[in-house]
This record gives C-alpha cells, sequence and structure tokens, in this order.
C-alpha cells in the first residue's frame, strides 16, 4: 500500500480507536474503581497482549542503549498524558475533556514551527481552523462555568500529547511500532504504580468481578494497543502534524458513544460539528500530498509560518 495512503487510514483509526477511552473509563468510574486502578490494569493487560503479539511474530525484546532511553522517555510521557487525562475526568464531564484535549494539535504545530522550523501550509492553517471550529459546535454543554482543574489538567495532558507525537516523529530510531508500544506500556506501569503511593484513595484496587476485566481488556486493546500501534505508524508514514490533526475523530468517537451507548442527544449542531471535523481531516490529507507534490518538484511549500 502507498504509505501516504497507509498513513491516512492508520490516523483516522487510531484517532477513532482512541476516542473509545470514556467508554472504558467512565464504566470502570461507574464500579467503584478510581482513575489509577484503571490505568494499571490498561497498561499491565495491554503489555500482556502486545508481548503475546511479538512472541507471535518471533521478535526481539532486546533494545540498544538509545532505545531504552527512548521508550523511557515515551513511557514517562505517555503515562502523563493519560493520567491527567483520567483524573480531569473527575472535575469535568468526559466528553468535555475529549473535546478539550485536542488543542494538542495546534501544540504540535506551533513546536514544529517555532522548535524545527517547520514550515505550516496554509492548507494546514485551514485545517487546524476546521477541526477546531467542528470541536466547538461538538461542546454542547449547559452553559456552566467548566472546572478550573480539571481543564488545566487537560491542557497539560494535551501538551504531553504533543510532546509524545513530536519525540516520535524525531527520532532516527528505528523501533517496530508494536514493540515500541510495548515498552511504552510497561514503563507507564510502574509509572502509574509509583504514583499511586503518593496520595490517599490513589492506591491500586482489584478488579473483582467480569464486567470490570471486561472494561478493562477493552481498554487495553481498543485505546491503547490498537490506537497507539497505529498512531506509531501514521506518524513515520505521514508525520506529526497531520496524525496530530487527524486526532480530531477522537471526539468524534466520544460523542458516537454517548449516542449510542448511553441516549445522548444527536442534535444539528452536533452533526455540523462532526462535518467540519471531517472536512478538516479531508483537509489536512490534500495538504500533505501537496507537500510531497513540491518536493518532487523541487517546489518550496508556501508557508505562513516559520
Amino acid at each position: 500500500m502507498n504509505p501516504k495512503i497507509r498513513g491516512a487510514i492508520c490516523g483516522i483509526a487510531s484517532a477513532a480507536f482512541y476516542g473509545c477511552n470514556p467508554l472504558g473509563a467512565l464504566g470502570l468510574y461507574e464500579l467503584g474503581i478510581n482513575a489509577h486502578t484503571v490505568l494499571f490494569f490498561r497498561f499491565l493487560l495491554a503489555s500482556l497482549i502486545l508481548a503475546g503479539l511479538m512472541m507471535v511474530r518471533r521478535e526481539s525484546f532486546s533494545l540498544t542503549r538509545k532505545e531504552t532511553i527512548l521508550v523511557l522517555i515515551l513511557g514517562v510521557i505517555f503515562c502523563m498524558t493519560s493520567l491527567l487525562m483520567f483524573i480531569s475526568f473527575h472535575y469535568i464531564d468526559a466528553g468535555v475533556a475529549s473535546t478539550l484535549i485536542f488543542v494538542y494539535p495546534v501544540m504540535v504545530a506551533i513546536i514544529m514551527a517555532i522548535c524545527f522550523r517547520e514550515r505550516i501550509t496554509l492548507l494546514t492553517c485551514g485545517s487546524i481552523a476546521l477541526s477546531l471550529g467542528g470541536i466547538a459546535l461538538l461542546y454542547h454543554g449547559d452553559g456552566d462555568t467548566l472546572n478550573t482543574t480539571g481543564v488545566v489538567l487537560v491542557m497539560l495532558a494535551a501538551f504531553f500529547n504533543a510532546l509524545y507525537i513530536i519525540i516520535i516523529n524525531r527520532t532516527k530510531l528505528n523501533i517496530p511500532a508494536v514493540k515500541m508500544t510495548f515498552y511504552v506500556s510497561v514503563v507507564s506501569i510502574f509509572m502509574v504504580y509509583a504514583h499511586s503511593l503518593t496520595g490517599e484513595n490513589q492506591q491500586i484496587q482489584w478488579l473483582t468481578t467480569p464486567a470490570m476485566w471486561g472494561y478493562a481488556l477493552f481498554m487495553a486493546f481498543v485505546p491503547t494497543v490498537l490506537a497507539l500501534v497505529l498512531m506509531a505508524v501514521a506518524i513515520r508514514d505521514i508525520g506529526s502534524t497531520p496524525t496530530a490533526i487527524m486526532g480530531a475523530l477522537e471526539p468524534v468517537s466520544a460523542v458516537m458513544i454517548g449516542v449510542l451507548m448511553f441516549g445522548e442527544k444527536f442534535t444539528v449542531q452536533i452533526l455540523f460539528g462532526i462535518l467540519l471535523i471531517m472536512s478538516s481531516v479531508a483537509v489536512i490529507i490534500l495538504a500533505k500530498n501537496k507537500i510531497e507534490k513540491n518536493k518532487e518538484d523541487g517546489q518550496a511549500p508556501p508557508a505562513v509560518a516559520q
């Protein structure tokens, strides 16, 4: 398959799968499970699934010194993203949090432009504008002021998510996606456990019912294994900024889960929001194709920021 097509498909699928996080997390919260336990079992089960996949594929578990440093950094950063996001669910609605975190594509584009002098095309800016407009429409709150703590937690989660994407994009180490995701999950297990010891009501609990294990397995496989492996493939095929902007599909997934699973209303406003977000994904694919075509023709892409 053409790498650009493969990258686009993987980016869209990764965003859709990652947007399923609230389904598993809220289900466990309702059963009395805290955020640290949710994440601990999410990463533990994901690690077991990935380890089994690596053994079936006869893939080596060995890492070089540089690869070890990279997966340690990525594991810490991804764990912080997840921990901050899941704790924010206790302060603001999961759907709102899933919407607000989408500032991370803007963070990616700005950091890449400032730190790595990556050109931002007019099409990329248009895609960002469309996606943010769509997310604004998806936010159909009742006008209450959002909890400041929850908003700050989500903004920090967005920043760490942006760093995660950029580091994968900029590294020259070619670690297979499954292998890298396995070690990121392993590092996250220890990070979550260590953080659970720092406060009250954060201790790891045991999952005691089939429903609890079902939610945990869902979170390990769908928004972790599938989402992270596909994200790594997309970043390497089409780059960090396009992959980040395709993350616009994350809140779409959250909205659809709310409608189909929890009986939330599907309004004309939500429909227009989804259409804007889908348009932003189409525009970013066009932008990437235009940049590649300019490179092939020996032309520099038009830039509005550098």
